[in-house]
């Protein structure tokens, strides 16, 4: 397992998915008898197909808290009544103060010292995160992931009648990103990320008002609705990347088990990082049961849509005992 998850957090700085070289004797086993029975195992898959549950409760369980998050802070700005002062960057909540880790971690290393405040204010965060599986801020509390969630539909619409073409990019971008921006950062003495960030833009514009800075916003849903599907989150964004390493050992975690599954495919094609569902894919998991890697964001659209209930949501070492 530690080999495994050691893999998993390379796949999330952006090496490719590699074929496991090493199967559990469990795992093996359900691959053959899926290979000996392929008949039985295709008629299975065409009922699963046919008459498996699927629907968007866990995508409109998630859009209904992302959407309740952000208009705390919109609700308690203007009414005054000081539940949620400040912005997803920084915040103060009913007395206690939580300061996002990515824009705690580019101040401190624009004042090139560590900061006993800013220690303090990212403690509640950092235990909340590693509680719930970092990226997981990203699905349900992101308000940039909502409307990039938005645009990705009309990319893949526009696709499908082949108006568009995606591109994609090498996802080790993503780390490439991070070290530039905190050299920028080191270099230069001011938070440069927080400046082109979707994430604190779009919160500051709910609360305070719209601004210039929407105009990036646009610029960035055109790109990834006319060239290259949700690019910012898959390719650019430290945040996620931050938040990624935060919930490497969280105990809250989507949940693959190989028996159940039937390969159809449907989880890959919904999912916002498909690169850590590569386990679905026939004759790839190394294990009967495994959890999805850390670069999940736990937005539950697998979950959804899979007929046959192989992915589920998951607390480590409390939902067998359930």
């Amino acid at each position: 397992m530690k080999g495994q998850l050691l893999d998993s957090v390379k796949v999330m700085l952006g090496r490719e998915v590699r074929k496991p070289e090493r199967f559990s004797g469990k795992a093996r086993q359900i691959h053959q008898l899926k290979r000996l029975n392929k008949a039985e195992f295709e008629a299975a898959k065409e009922h699963a197909r046919a008459h498996g549950l699927r629907g968007n409760k866990w995508r409109n369980r998630r859009w209904a808290a992302l959407i309740a998050a952000n208009l705390l802070f919109v609700v308690s700005f203007w009414l005054d009544i000081q539940i949620l002062e400040g912005a997803l960057t920084a915040s103060r909540f009913v007395g206690f103060h939580m300061i996002d880790l990515n824009s705690a971690l580019q101040v401190m290393l624009a004042h090139k010292h560590i900061l006993v405040n800013l220690v303090i204010g990212t403690a509640t965060i950092f235990l909340l995160w590693l509680l719930l599986g970092g990226r997981t801020f990203c699905s349900w509390v992101c308000p940039y992931h909502l409307v990039a969630e938005l645009a990705e539909k009309l990319h893949l619409k526009l696709a499908e009648k082949k108006i568009v073409t995606g591109h994609e990019f090498h996802r080790g971008s993503r780390t490439v990103f991070w070290l530039l921006f905190s050299l920028m950062t080191w270099v230069t003495g001011y938070t440069v990320f927080e400046t082109v960030s979707p994430t604190g833009i779009l919160s500051r514009a709910l609360i305070y008002g719209p601004g210039l800075a929407l105009g990036w916003i646009l610029v960035l849903l055109l790109f990834e609705v006319f060239y290259s599907r949700r690019a910012w989150c898959r390719y650019v964004c430290p945040i996620g990347l931050t938040y990624g390493a935060v919930g490497i050992l969280s105990p809250v975690r989507v949940y693959y088990r190989l028996e159940h599954c039937f390969h159809e495919g449907d989880c890959r094609k919904v999912c916002l990082v498909p690169h850590v569902l590569d386990a679905v894919i026939k004759g790839r998991s190394p294990e009967a049961e495994m959890p999805i890697g850390p670069d999940c964001t736990r937005c539950g659209l697998c979950v959804d849509v899979c007929p046959s209930g192989a992915l589920r949501y998951d607390i480590k070492g409390l939902s067998k005992l359930l």
